[in-house]
């Protein structure tokens, strides 16, 4: 008799336990997730907790010199990225560990890039995650695609100009960034062959006109020999750190001025640190650059 009562508790106790863990995971989507990511280099994927996957994206992602402020920023952009990669993802892997995605170091890989700065680096960014521990920006209650990049020319940019993605929390905004850093005014010099080869356009006269800019003063289009290009064209063609670029033809050669680096939707790195440096916190600096979000804990999307 007692065996039967004991094993109609353990039967109860087991629905009870199924019960709460269903409801827990219905209404808290996210709660102790994992991610899943595929290693470029060796094409081998691993399933690994969030949180220390944010410990080699950090890494990956944001020089560890910065403000712990920015740092913190980093930190909710990339779990919110993370968490909405996920959502969405229809691969067995939900990022790479390349900047198609976000760029993630292995704990050896930090080892070769601090060397004796190791230790302090790392309890740094791991400081930086765990002092925003499960936050993410949200949109409506709706996770967002929180897209950042290295650094501005002085204003972000619309993602519905390079995504094609109409967010109204991803317009463009004043960044201000430090226009004495070495990357915010990069030139590179091609030969005119180099560069017609490139664009796929004869070149006995080099002709560059009906250059129009928006309103972050990047290039949206151009007119060379007769053949119409976007911005972001030429800057995948000749492989250009930004949209905001200037020609200088010499001689044989065509000089190629840019300014800021990456695609410029979302939060500029760069240009979190400079507001970090001024005394900006995190939340201010998110709400800055992702316009109209909301910092929240994870748990709390249904």
């Amino acid at each position: 008799m007692k065996n039967k009562i004991l094993l109609v508790v353990v039967v109860v106790l087991g629905i009870i336990y199924l019960f709460i863990r269903s409801f827990v995971k219905e209404t808290s989507f996210f709660i102790n997730d994992n991610v899943t990511i595929k290693n470029v280099t060796t094409n081998v994927t691993e399933t690994i907790d969030m949180e220390e996957y944010l410990v080699g994206v950090l890494a990956g992602e944001m020089p560890a010199s910065f403000e712990m402020e920015a740092l913190k920023a980093q930190a909710i952009a990339s779990r919110t990225y993370a968490y909405y990669k996920v959502k969405v993802s229809n691969k067995d892997y939900d990022l790479t560990t390349d900047k198609s995605t976000q760029v993630y170091l292995t704990n050896e890989e930090m080892k070769n890039k601090w060397g004796n700065d190791y230790d302090y680096y790392l309890d740094k960014i791991k400081s930086a995650i765990q002092q925003t521990g499960g936050m993410v920006l949200t949109f409506e209650n709706e996770i967002i695609p929180a897209y950042y990049f290295a650094m501005s020319n002085g204003y972000t940019e619309n993602a519905l100009t390079v995504f094609g993605e109409n967010k109204s929390y991803l317009t463009s905004v004043v960044s201000k960034e430090n226009e004495n850093h070495r990357s915010f005014k990069v030139t590179k010099s091609i030969s005119v062959a180099a560069f017609c080869n490139a664009l796929g356009i004869e070149c006995n006269n080099l002709s560059i006109n009906n250059i129009i800019r928006n309103d972050a003063n990047r290039v949206e289009s151009i007119n060379i020999n007769n053949k119409n290009f976007t911005g972001l064209s030429i800057r995948k063609l000749l492989d250009l750190r930004s949209t905001d670029f200037e020609f200088k033809v010499s001689d044989n050669n065509v000089d190629i001025t840019t300014y800021g680096y990456g695609h410029g939707v979302g939060m500029s790195q760069y240009g979190a640190n400079t507001m970090a440096k001024d005394g900006y916190n995190y939340d201010k600096i998110l709400k800055h650059y992702y316009t109209g979000v909301e910092i929240t804990s994870i748990n709390s999307i249904n």
